[in-house]
């Protein structure tokens, strides 16, 4: 346990921070005297920041050690949210949720790639606890009181304690696999898991951005209940993936993950079953991020995993803009239909994923 006592710590800390922006649009535009339309930017500053950061981790981890590229992404997170909580001006504000965001990409690219290297049940538990943190984020703000300051100074305070566990316990080594002998054989692995990983965030984002839209549309009165049920569910599913899911190889966990949500998108069609179908898909969606970077790491170098995981920001921008863009041609309806389309792409890419990786994986056991 004392292997994941820092990256608990750090999960947790980026959950919070992840989750935080969006409740707090008010108490920004009461400082700053933003309007709706432009409160926005700040949130959109931040993942910006957190999709640049990964790809220059890679980078990186070739020349230095984990814990020197995670400690100074750290730092770099704590001193962007404290911008962000002291920020006199606006400008200021939005440069700090930029550098913040760029600490908690380098954070979680370096601490993915080294818990994925262990095993499925150390990467899915440490992203369980991300979600606990963004269940209690919207909790922080609203308890401040209206004060911005409070909330983004206790993210910087739980930086802190996670740079103290990663000094007690520290945080684990990688263990890289060698790329495969063949460079174009690498190169196809690459491909597959870059538009694997794509779909699979196109999913996530998608079934949390418009799922409540579909649910208003059928009159469901509680639909914000329904939609915080998905993403418990995909903590829950990550929680149980931590304890059981070492059990099973990681290409079919993904496999049969993405065949159920296949079915959950068809279900939600259904009106009598689209809130079980909504709840449901994130149990089915919960160990996919995880496991699939489980299985990315039997076959290439850990030190890869940041570089992939842009792929990712590609597909949480691309997905909920074309699911709206569906719903407004052809109304709410649609939007199950389409997730499930996704998610049997979804099937297809891991389908294919698999038969390239098959000869590096085959002789390898589930962590």
């Amino acid at each position: 346990m004392t292997l994941l006592a820092a990256g608990t710590a750090a999960f947790f800390t980026l959950g919070v921070l992840q989750a935080m922006y969006g409740p707090a649009f008010t108490l920004f535009q009461d400082r700053f005297g933003i309007s709706t339309a432009g409160v926005g930017i700040i949130a959109s500053a931040h993942f910006v920041g957190s999709a640049l950061a990964p790809p220059l981790v890679g980078i990186l981890l070739i020349r230095f050690s984990l814990r020197r590229v995670v400690v100074a992404a750290l730092l770099m997170l704590a001193l962007g949210v404290t911008l962000v909580a002291l920020a006199p001006t606006w400008p200021l504000a939005i440069a700090g949720a930029l550098l913040g965001g760029f600490g908690l990409g380098g954070v979680s690219g370096g601490l993915n790639a080294a818990y994925a290297s262990i095993g499925t049940r150390a990467v899915n538990l440490v992203n369980a606890v991300f979600g606990l943190g963004s269940i209690l984020s919207p909790l922080l703000v609203a308890g401040a009181g209206g004060n911005l300051s409070i909330p983004f100074l206790i993210v910087a305070a739980l930086c802190g304690l996670t740079l103290l566990s990663a000094r007690v316990w520290g945080f684990p080594a990688m263990r890289e696999q060698p790329l495969p002998d063949a460079p174009g054989r690498a190169g196809v692995q690459v491909a597959f898991f870059l538009v694997l990983i794509a779909c699979y965030v196109g999913l996530e984002v998608g079934f949390g951005a418009w799922a409540g839209r579909h649910l208003q549309s059928l009159g469901y009165a509680s639909f914000a209940v329904i939609v915080a049920g998905y993403w418990g569910g995909m903590t829950v599913a990550r929680i149980l993936t931590g304890i059981f899911g070492a059990r099973v190889r990681p290409e079919r966990l993904v496999l049969a993950c993405a065949g159920l949500t296949v079915l959950c998108g068809l279900a939600a069609t259904q009106a009598a079953l689209a809130p079980a179908a909504y709840i449901l898909a994130g149990l089915a969606l919960g160990p996919v991020f995880g496991t699939t970077l489980v299985w990315t790491t039997r076959s290439l170098p850990a030190r890869l995993v940041p570089f992939l995981l842009t792929s990712g920001s590609v597909g949480g921008i691309v997905a909920p803009y074309v699911l709206g863009v569906l719903a407004a041609r052809f109304g709410s309806d649609v939007i199950p239909l389409a997730l499930a389309v996704l998610a049997a792409a979804l099937v297809a890419v891991v389908w294919g994923t698999l038969r390239v990786t098959r000869p590096a994986t085959a002789s390898i056991s589930a962590a």
